[in-house]
């Protein structure tokens, strides 16, 4: 559905430019007859010179393919249904620390860009006389073992890793937001369910009293219903307050009051929606392992540089220096550095068994608890028709009071189990969905 608004949207825009050229040929002009100036400037094919250049954010974007990957990601909830309407109010009011610390990543990545040009700054010194000397300074590394190209390199991971901490904070962010309104939904069902098993209890403490007046029961019986219905009312309470807990949770991360939702949230999700975002991080973080190790490598060892300096005594010379003084260690400090590329390259696999492990989990479970729940539901018919049996025969005089009150308590129970289970369901759904980041477009985020 958004793709075709969208190309309509510039089929549009096409038709009402087409419109805005051909009103000037219905003047009786021909094409051949307009002249280059003639034609509206913003219709011109712009030379080079004044072309857009693109930001250094732009450049980044269009040639990382983690980045291009992330933004490629579709969220999983359907549109306009309840979880897409959880989600957007949640993201509207994301306060976005993932995406400052993005901005901060892709200033740095640019300032490192431009490490390879010269340095220059001032140097004042106090001369023998007592007067100061103001010179000029210029240094240009010539040679650095590829040093300031492990720092670029670095800094545009950085940017990668940061891309994927504000992927997995939003995916997060949704995450939470579907599960407390799962658990309120819940809380509602399982007070709703405890409301009706309060009236149908009360009226069999009502048919209990009467029948120890007339001397027909026991006392004991009607103080074990009396019981019974204490702890009804204690549960519907506890539900009451515990949708009333994850509700006001829920708005309080929302740019709006949700409490008018209803429905159980859609999460169609598998375990091939998209890889993991743990996966993409062990990636990018790789990327920066093994340049930080190039960093580190060229710093073990000795770099040429020229300077030079302008002003009153300057000159110019080479230099030949290094971080650190080579010694016996350092044959075995550059082999440590070599073993970067190795030991990222294993925490990528172990992400990918462990995501893996994760997902065929949750996978079985929620197969698992999709089978349990349709087993409650007929466990609950089977244990409705047994309750109307019973009561029939309560009617005929054949069952005691207390028998009918055993068989609704497993008709209750068998429905508090359906409930139960259905929504553990949906959680396990919105666990699948945040570990591949799929609860929210890439595109948006």
């Amino acid at each position: 559905m958004r793709q075709s608004v969208k190309r309509a949207g510039g089929m549009c825009a096409a038709a009402l430019a087409l419109s805005g050229c051909m009103s000037d040929f219905g003047s009786g002009m021909v094409p051949g007859d307009l002249m280059q100036s003639d034609i509206v400037t913003r219709f011109r094919t712009p030379d080079a010179s004044q072309a857009i250049k693109p930001t250094y954010a732009e450049k980044i974007t269009a040639d990382s393919q983690i980045i291009q990957g992330l933004a490629l990601r579709s969220s999983v909830l359907p549109d306009d249904t309840v979880s897409d309407q959880v989600a957007s109010a949640v993201l509207a009011a994301n306060s976005r620390t993932a995406e400052a610390e993005l901005r901060a990543a892709t200033l740095r990545s640019e300032a490192a860009s431009k490490n390879w040009l010269p340095k220059i700054g001032p140097q004042v010194s106090l001369t023998s006389l007592g007067s100061l000397a103001a010179n000029l300074v210029v240094d240009q590394v010539l040679f650095d073992n590829g040093r300031r190209a492990g720092e670029r390199a670095f800094a545009v991971a950085d940017v990668e890793v940061a891309a994927v901490s504000l992927a997995q904070d939003t995916n997060d962010r949704v995450a939470t937001a579907l599960k407390l309104y799962t658990n309120a939904i819940e809380a509602r069902d399982t007070a709703a369910l405890n409301r009706v098993a309060l009236k149908d209890m009360t009226h069999f403490e009502w048919v209990m009293q009467e029948r120890v007046k007339g001397g027909v029961s026991d006392v004991s019986d009607l103080t074990i219903l009396r019981q019974k219905l204490l702890e009804i009312r204690a549960t519907l309470d506890a539900s009451v307050e515990r949708e009333a807990t994850s509700m006001s949770e829920l708005n309080a991360m929302s740019i709006r009051p949700l409490d008018t939702l209803h429905g159980l949230p859609e999460v169609p999700v598998n375990s091939f929606a998209g890889a993991p975002l743990s996966v993409v991080r062990a990636e990018a973080e790789k990327t920066r392992a093994i340049a930080a190790a190039k960093v580190e490598r060229a710093g073990l060892l000795p770099g040429l540089s020229a300077g030079a300096t302008i002003g009153e005594g300057g000159g110019a010379g080479l230099s030949l220096e290094s971080d650190q003084l080579l010694g016996l260690g350092t044959k075995a400090s550059l082999d440590a550095s070599a073993m970067a590329e190795e030991t990222a390259t294993r925490k990528v696999r172990q992400s990918v068994e462990d995501a893996n492990r994760a997902l065929r989990r949750l996978e079985k479970q929620l197969a698992a608890k999709t089978r349990q729940a349709t087993e409650a539901a007929t466990l609950a018919a089977q244990a409705k028709r047994n309750l109307d049996l019973f009561q029939e025969q309560y009617d005929a005089g054949q069952r005691q009071v207390m028998d009918v009150v055993g068989v609704y308590e497993t008709y209750a129970r068998q429905q508090q189990s359906q409930i139960s289970l259905k929504y553990e369901a949906v959680r396990l759904k919105i666990e699948m969905a945040q570990i591949q980041g799929v609860l929210a477009d890439g595109s948006a985020i």
